[in-house]
């Protein structure tokens, strides 16, 4: 499906984004990713400016242009209790500067038909105690997706998915994890690298500015007191 694309995957050494870059090989696209994890197609931090740049000149050297990016790099998650003022200003760095930076750096060398994908969370719309650096990050992203698909009207598509519970470990839970979901179960990266590779496709070209929230219909679900087993204590 993907034969000769140029797929840049951001965070692509393990969990969600290890998976779609694997699904994109699978599918015969060319994978970058970047990381700072050793082992990845380019070894950087995605808060630091140069090395933004010193990939997308890479990728760009190598190949002369980019089919898909996909946002996926995740940001530090730490709370109004402990999070510092530089940690915040690190998680945004992370997850709503690079995306933009990158995205613009890669503008003049977008290929026809391509498309960005942004990975938010259902974070952006709802949130558990101390999680503020990480769910500004994923509203952040989820606002910036909108405003790229309109910028980059006519010439690339920009989508972001919320995803809720994934486990990346491999584990399969049952009992009160999986039950409580609409779904009947927990989340798992093919869940997510599905749907990436379908906004990537011709088959979404219909879809841009939207985002998709994959979580198992959890957001949707109304929880009060003596809901299906949920019990307020304290």
């Amino acid at each position: 499906m993907f034969s000769g694309k140029i797929a840049v995957v951001t965070g692509g050494s393990r969990g969600i984004g290890k998976c779609i870059a694997e699904e994109f090989r699978k599918s015969g696209a060319v994978v970058c990713t970047i990381s700072r994890t050793p082992g990845t197609t380019f070894v950087g931090d995605l808060a630091d400016k140069e090395a933004l740049e010193a990939f997308a000149s890479s990728v760009i050297e190598q190949y002369g242009h980019v089919d898909y990016l996909i946002n996926n790099a995740l940001p530090l998650m730490k709370g109004i209790d402990t999070c510092t003022y530089e940690e915040f200003q690190y998680a945004l760095a992370v997850g709503i500067t690079a995306p933009f930076y990158l995205s613009k750096l890669f503008a003049p060398y977008f290929a026809k038909g391509a498309s960005i994908v942004n990975i938010s969370s259902s974070r952006d719309r709802m949130s558990q105690p101390q999680t503020e650096s990480y769910t500004a990050a994923k509203g952040g992203i989820a606002a910036l997706t909108h405003a790229l698909a309109v910028s980059f009207a006519g010439k690339v598509r920009v989508n972001s998915i919320s995803p809720g519970w994934i486990d990346t470990n491999g584990i399969t839970y049952k009992g009160p994890d999986a039950v409580q979901q609409p779904a009947g179960r927990v989340g798992n990266p093919m869940d997510i690298a599905n749907m990436v590779l379908y906004l990537c496709s011709d088959k979404a070209g219909f879809i841009t500015g939207e985002n998709i929230c994959i979580d198992g219909g959890m957001t949707k679900q109304m929880i009060y007191h003596g809901d299906n087993g949920w019990l307020l204590k304290g």
